[in-house]
């Protein structure tokens, strides 16, 4: 079911959403938490498709504020106004939808806009699907979640994305750039576990150049095996993106990971058959699933983005003002 509420307030919602749970047995018993997803007008849906996908094992409230960056508006009360929308049942999955649209001064208080409709007593986590505030953590949304979610791929430069985001680190953010890695990470722990139980001495990572993955990827290697980490990023060709390849050095020989076409890497290593191995690319659904199982600090995301970043910029003479 799905309800318009033009030219409204929050007051008017908060009362729309228990009416509807009276009437249409909506009930908000079992949800989890609150997610707040900020975006821009006119790419709401994508977001939250993916949310009502992860509701399925996050049963929650969404609240997605999308805003008209009018400043001369803004300054002037000249066309304040709130568009909202509700979404329950069939249409929003396993969780309740409140879409809100705020144009002129009514997008300058965003924190004002979801206090009154956060579910109480639930923690609350707010995603930016696209480009995110200078500092998550104290920015207006920021202030209220125990989880910050960004995606730095989705910033015009997602090199200059992951320097900011090492700079302004603090607990409970995280990036999807980083669960994008899970997989390979996993898969490369694996490896590792086998014997021979040999050092790796040097480690070489190739990416596409739009993929801030490639670099943490990068960054957590050398920081937890340290070794010394050499890094590719290369124009995608041939629809190519994301990780391409990673190489681990041993006295035995190189252990290698290769994803030269989508969804299927190939692993090579010493004395040992090749194997092909299932390593798709993880959509938007897969990644705020996982974000979401877990509400306290990542801090195995927070040494890589704040230490082993500096690491790998130091070691190839690269500094954090993105500049060699």
């Amino acid at each position: 079911m799905i309800v318009d509420f033009p030219d409204t307030n929050t007051s008017k919602i908060s009362k729309a959403l228990v009416k509807i749970r009276e009437e249409g047995g909506a009930v908000a018993l079992g949800r989890v938490l609150t997610l707040v997803i900020r975006t821009s007008l006119g790419h709401e849906e994508e977001a939250i498709e993916a949310a009502n996908d992860a509701s399925r094992e996050h049963p929650m409230r969404v609240i997605v504020v999308s805003t008209d960056t009018d400043i001369d508006a803004a300054r002037s009360g000249r066309g304040a106004r709130l568009d909202a929308q509700i979404r329950v049942g069939g249409d929003a999955g396993a969780s309740e939808v409140v879409l809100l649209k705020a144009y002129g001064a009514a997008a300058s208080d965003e924190e004002g806009l979801v206090t009154g409709l956060l579910l109480p007593d639930a923690p609350v986590v707010v995603w930016w699907p696209g480009e995110s505030p200078d500092k998550a953590s104290t920015s207006s949304l920021g202030r209220i979640a125990q989880r910050r979610i960004t995606d730095a791929s989705n910033h015009p430069n997602p090199v200059e994305s992951l320097i900011r985001l090492s700079e302004t680190y603090a607990p409970g953010d995280t990036d999807f750039a980083w669960t994008r890695l899970t997989l390979w990470r996993a898969q490369l722990a694996a490896v590792l576990d086998q014997p021979p139980f040999e050092p790796v001495v040097a480690v070489e990572v190739q990416g596409a150049s739009d993929s801030p993955s490639t670099l943490l990827l990068a960054a957590w290697l050398g920081h937890q095996l340290e070794a010394p980490v050499t890094y590719g990023l290369t124009k995608r060709a041939n629809g190519s993106s994301g990780i391409h390849s990673v190489k681990l050095v041993r006295e035995s020989g190189v252990i290698e990971l290769v994803r030269e076409i989508p969804n299927v890497a190939t692993l090579i290593q010493p004395n040992q058959p090749t194997h092909d191995l299932a390593l798709p690319r993880r959509n938007l659904r897969d990644c705020l699933a996982e974000e979401l199982r877990r509400l306290d600090p990542d801090d195995l995301y927070g040494e890589v983005i704040s230490v082993g970043l500096a690491e790998l910029f130091e070691s190839t003479d690269v500094g954090l003002t993105g500049r060699s």
